[in-house]
C-alpha cells in the first residue's frame, strides 16, 4: 500500500513480448481519457484489446495518484460475482459484511484512480449496473472497459480496435516496407522468438504480405502462424494455411469473414498439435486465470493423456503460443487467452468430457484449500495466502460448479469451509456469505451448522476490532463485574468449550475465541481478567509459530494494558505485533497496532506524534476498505485523557493547525514508513530510561533525557539513527528555517523536506521543531565547533 502520491499498477501480467504497432489507437484512447470518464475498447476476439489497454493504462500511469487497477473478468462467470472480483483485485479488505458494491463505492469516492475491467462481453449488464454506480459516486475515479460488445452507459466513449493494417492488394511487394505495416512487424517479431535468424527479406516479403491479409491482420492469428516457422519456411506455411483455409471456412459462407478467419487460424494451430497436446489444451480449458503444473497435472491425465505426459504436452502448448508462461514470485504458472479457452472448452464439451474434468478441477481445489488449512496454523501463512490468492479464480470455479447439480452440493460446502481462514483474512465477510446463501443454505440442518462456522468466525474477527477500536475512541468503559453465567463473555467460553473436541483443525477457533473473550472483558471494563486469556492464547500462538491470530492477541493484550494505564507494556506489546512478518505486509493488523500508538502517545502528551500515527492509522484503514473515519465525530469522541492533552497543548500554544499538518504527514507515509515512524522511538519506562524492545531488538532513540525531557547529547549522529541528509535538515530546522526554506535551500520539494522533518522527529521522539534546535544546540556545544559534526 502506497501513500496518497503513490503511483503504481496492478494486476497487469508481465509483458512476455514486445508491443507493436497501435500509435493511432494509443493517440486516441489517451485523448478521451483525458476528458471521458468511461472509455471501452470493443472490437473482435483475437483483434488486440486487451494488449491495447495493459499498454495504454501503463502509459497514463502517471496521471492517476491513485493507481491503474486492472480487473480480469474473463474467468468470472457468474454476474453476482462481479463486484467481489473487483472488491478483490483491489485489495479492499472489509470485516463489516457489506455489500460489496457499497464497501467499492466508499472505497472508490476520494479516489484518483483508473479501473481497467478487461473482457466484459459475458456479463455484460453486472459491468455497466457496477460501472453506472461508481461513476456517479467517485468523480475522480475514470474506467478503460474491453469488450465485444458496447456497455450502453450514457457516459460511455467508444474506440473501436480494429486489426493492424496490412498492404492493399494492388502494393508491390516491394513496396510493403515493415516499419509502415504493423501487421508483418509483429509477423517478424513473432516469428524471430521461434526462429531467431529470421528475417523479412525481397525473397520472402510477398509470401509475408499474403499470410498475413489472409489472416485479416488479426494480431492473435497472426502469432499463432508465426510459431510455426520454427518447422516451416515462410513458403510452406503460406501454402499450407492457404489449403487449410479453403476447407475449414467452406462450411460456413453466412459466418463473418473476420470470425471465419480467427476460427480458421485456431482450428489449424489445433491440428498442428499432437493428440496429446490436443487433449491437454481442451482440458485445461477448464483451469481459469492463471494455474501451475500441479494444477495441469490434476486435470489433464484420462484417456489418451498419462500424468507423466503432461510436462512434455504443456510445454508442447506454450512453444504454439497456446499457453503464455508467467513467473510469478519464484513458480512458473501459465495462462490462456480468454478466446482459445473458449475453444479448448468446446473442443471439451464435443469429447464429451467436460463434466468428468470438472470434477477433477474441483478435487485438485477442494484438496488444496483442506491441506492449507491444516497447515495454516503455524509459520507458512504469508505464503498460502498468496497461493490461494493466485488460485481465487479458480477457486470461485470450483464452488461454481458445485452448484450445477444437487449430486455436488456437498463438495462445495466442504470447500466452502476449507477456505474460513483464507476469507477471514482478506477480511472477505461478503463472499463468504454469498458463498454460504448459495450453498450452506441448499443443505441439511446438520451441514448449515458446520458450514455456520466459517461465517460465525468472520462475525468474530469483526467484533474483535470493533471493540478494540471502541474502548480506544471512547476511554475506559465503566467497570462490571467478571462474566458469569447469562453474559456474553460465559456464552463465548461456552461455545469454546462446547467446540473443543481435541482435533489440531480446532486450534485456530479455540484460539480466536479466547481473544474474543478478552476482548470482551476489556469492553466490560474489566481489562485484568483479560490478560490470562490473552497469554495463554500468545503462548500457543508462538508454540506453533503463527502470527496471524498472534497480530490480535498482541493488539488485545496492548488494549488491556492500555485500558490498564499501563502505557509502557500497551506501546510494547502494539510494537511487538508490528515486528512480525505477517504483519509487516498486512495494513489492517498494522493500522491496529498504529492506532494503539497513537493513542499510548495521545496519553504521554505527544500530541504531534500522536496525530501523525493516528493519520497513518486512518489513511490504512480506509485504503483497504474500512469504515470511514468521521473527523467531526473522532473530535467529540475522545475519552477524558485526549481532552486534558488537547487542553494542556492548547495552553502551550501549539497551533491546531500544526497537528493537522501531522495528521495529514501521516496519511501521506507508506506501510513501510508506517511502520519505521511507529517503531523509531520508544517511551521511558519507569526508570527514565528507554523500555527494551520485545526479543532484545533496540530501537534508535537517544540513551536517555535531561531533565527537561529533551534527550542528552550523543556522541554521533548515528546513534539517534540520523543518515547524513537528516543531520543537514536538523541543522536547518536548528536555524529556524521552515519546511518550503529548508527545500529551497536543499533544492528538494517541499514534501520531501516535510517527510525529512517528521522522520527526525521521529527518531529523536520529540514532537516539536524547538526541541530539534535545542538538541542540534547542545551537540553543537559539546563538539566544540558551530556545525554539528556532519556538517563540518
Amino acid at each position: 500500500m502506497g501513500g496518497s502520491g503513490a503511483r503504481h499498477t496492478v494486476g497487469f501480467p508481465a509483458e512476455a513480448t514486445s508491443f507493436v504497432g497501435r500509435r493511432r489507437e494509443l493517440a486516441e484512447a489517451r485523448r478521451l481519457l483525458s476528458t471521458a470518464r468511461l472509455l471501452t475498447l470493443i472490437g473482435p476476439g483475437g483483434v488486440g484489446k486487451t494488449r491495447l489497454a495493459e499498454h495504454l493504462a501503463k502509459q497514463v500511469e502517471r496521471a492517476f495518484c491513485g493507481g491503474v487497477w486492472m480487473v480480469s473478468l474473463a474467468g468470472v462467470q457468474s454476474s453476482a460475482l462481479i463486484p467481489h472480483a473487483v472488491v478483490d483485485s483491489l485489495d479492499i479488505h472489509d470485516e463489516t459484511g457489506r455489500p460489496p458494491e457499497d464497501v467499492l463505492v466508499e472505497h472508490l469516492r476520494s479516489r484518483q484512480l483508473l479501473l481497467v475491467l478487461d473482457n466484459c462481453e459475458h456479463v455484460l449488464g453486472a459491468c455497466a449496473l457496477l460501472i453506472r454506480d461508481i461513476l456517479s459516486a467517485a468523480e475522480g475515479v475514470r474506467v478503460l472497459a474491453t469488450s465485444r460488445h458496447r456497455l450502453r452507459l450514457t457516459e460511455e466513449h467508444l474506440l473501436a480496435v480494429e486489426p493492424l493494417p496490412t498492404p492493399a492488394r494492388e502494393t508491390p511487394a516491394h513496396a510493403a516496407d515493415t516499419s509502415r505495416f504493423p501487421a508483418l512487424q509483429l509477423f517478424a517479431d513473432r516469428a524471430t522468438a521461434v526462429a531467431p535468424d529470421f528475417e523479412i527479406t525481397d525473397e520472402n516479403r510477398a509470401a509475408v504480405v499474403r499470410v498475413c491479409r489472409r489472416l485479416d491482420g488479426l494480431p492473435l492469428a497472426i502469432e499463432l502462424a508465426a510459431v510455426r516457422l520454427h518447422a516451416l519456411g515462410v513458403e510452406q506455411l503460406d501454402e499450407r494455411l492457404d489449403d487449410q483455409f479453403r476447407l475449414l471456412t467452406a462450411g460456413s459462407p453466412a459466418a463473418p469473414r473476420r470470425h471465419q478467419t480467427l476460427r480458421s487460424a485456431v482450428d489449424w494451430s489445433f491440428d498442428l498439435c499432437t493428440p496429446r497436446e490436443q487433449l491437454a489444451w481442451a482440458r485445461l480449458s477448464v483451469l481459469v486465470d492463471s494455474f501451475d503444473l500441479c494444477a495441469a497435472e490434476s486435470v489433464c491425465p484420462g484417456a489418451g493423456l498419462d500424468r507423466s505426459e503432461v510436462l512434455d504436452s504443456v510445454a508442447g502448448l506454450v512453444e504454439k503460443s497456446i499457453l503464455a508462461r508467467e513467473n510469478a514470485g519464484g513458480t512458473v504458472r501459465y495462462r490462456m487467452l480468454a478466446l482459445v479457452r473458449e475453444y479448448g472448452q468446446q473442443r471439451l464439451k464435443l469429447l464429451g468430457e467436460n463434466v468428468a474434468v470438472q470434477r477433477l478441477h474441483r478435487d485438485h481445489f477442494l484438496r488444496l484449500a483442506e491441506v492449507f488449512e491444516r497447515q495454516w496454523f503455524g509459520p507458512g501463512q504469508s505464503a498460502i495466502v498468496a497461493r490461494l490468492r493466485a488460485e481465487r479464480g479458480n477457486l470461485r470455479a470450483a464452488l461454481e460448479f458445485c452448484l450445477t447439480s444437487p449430486d455436488e452440493i456437498g463438495y462445495g460446502r466442504q470447500l466452502m469451509r476449507a477456505l474460513w481462514f483464507y476469507w477471514s483474512e482478506r477480511g472477505a465477510l461478503a463472499e463468504m456469505r454469498h458463498w454460504w446463501r448459495r450453498i450452506g443454505l441448499q443443505e441439511s440442518r446438520k451441514a448449515i451448522s458446520a458450514a455456520a462456522k466459517s461465517v460465525w468466525l468472520a462475525g468474530l474477527l469483526s467484533v474483535i476490532h470493533s471493540r478494540s477500536a471502541a474502548v480506544l475512541q471512547s476511554g475506559i468503559p465503566p467497570r462490571q463485574e467478571p462474566a458469569s453465567e447469562g453474559t456474553p463473555a460465559f456464552d463465548s467460553l461456552a461455545v469454546v468449550a462446547a467446540r473443543e473436541d481435541g482435533g489440531e483443525r480446532e486450534l485456530c477457533f479455540h484460539v480466536l475465541s479466547r481473544v474474543e473473550i478478552a476482548c470482551t472483558l476489556v469492553f466490560r471494563g474489566v481489562p485484568e481478567h483479560a490478560l490470562p486469556l490473552c497469554e495463554e492464547a500468545l503462548a500457543v500462538c508462538e508454540a506453533y509459530s503463527e502470527q496471524w491470530v498472534r497480530s490480535y492477541v498482541l493488539c488485545t493484550l496492548a488494549t488491556a494494558h492500555w485500558a490498564l494505564g499501563d502505557h509502557q507494556r500497551a506501546a510494547r506489546y502494539a510494537r511487538q505485533c508490528l515486528r512480525l512478518d505477517y504483519v509487516s505486509q498486512e495494513p489492517r493488523a498494522v493500522g491496529r497496532a498504529v492506532e494503539l500508538l497513537a493513542a499510548v502517545a495521545t496519553a504521554q502528551g505527544e500530541a504531534e506524534r500522536a496525530a501523525v500515527l493516528r493519520g497513518a492509522a486512518h489513511h490504512m484503514r480506509r485504503d483497504v476498505g474500512g469504515e470511514p473515519v468521521d473527523r467531526h465525530r473522532e473530535e467529540q469522541s475522545v475519552g477524558p485523557e485526549q481532552r486534558d492533552e488537547r487542553t494542556a497543548d492548547q495552553a502551550l500554544d501549539a497551533p491546531v493547525r500544526d497537528r493537522g499538518r501531522a495528521y495529514r504527514s501521516g496519511q501521506e507515509k507508506s506501510l513501510q514508513e508506517t511502520i519505521e515512524y511507529a517503531l523509531c522511538a520508544l517511551p521511558e519506562s519507569a526508570n527514565g530510561r528507554p523500555a527494551p524492545a520485545p526479543g532484545g531488538r533496540p530501537d534508535a532513540v537517544p540513551s536517555g533525557r535531561t531533565a527537561s525531557g529533551i534527550p542528552t547529547v550523543l556522541s554521533s549522529a548515528s546513534e539517534a539513527g540520523l543518515t547524513p541528509r537528516e543531520c543537514e535538515v536538523a541543522g536547518l530546522i536548528a536555524q529556524g528555517l521552515t519546511n518550503r526554506q529548508i527545500a529551497e535551500t536543499l533544492v528538494i520539494s517541499r514534501r520531501t523536506a516535510e517527510g525529512h522533518v517528521e522522520r527526525i522527529l521521529g527518531k529523536l521522539g520529540f514532537t516539536t521543531r524547538s526541541q530539534v534546535a535545542v538538541w542540534v544546540s547542545e551537540r553543537t556545544r559539546v563538539s566544540g565547533s558551530g556545525k554539528p559534526p556532519e556538517q563540518r
